[in-house]
């Protein structure tokens, strides 16, 4: 029997911030510094995330 799986963009995007990030914005240079999540009060769903990145250029 399949074991229940968690998918969610929440959880993919923990796994490789990094590749989600140059992947978004098509920029091979970018990283990301941070990952925030449901802690702050106007992110309006608990599977939401914010991810704090910087490029050098």
């Amino acid at each position: 029997m399949a074991k229940p799986v968690d998918i969610g963009s929440k959880r993919l995007i923990s796994l490789a911030p990094n590749a989600w990030v140059q992947w978004v914005t098509g920029n091979p240079q970018v990283r990301a510094s941070q990952l925030l999540d449901a802690e702050f009060q106007w992110i309006s769903r608990e599977s939401d995330v914010i991810v704090k990145a910087s490029s050098p250029e």
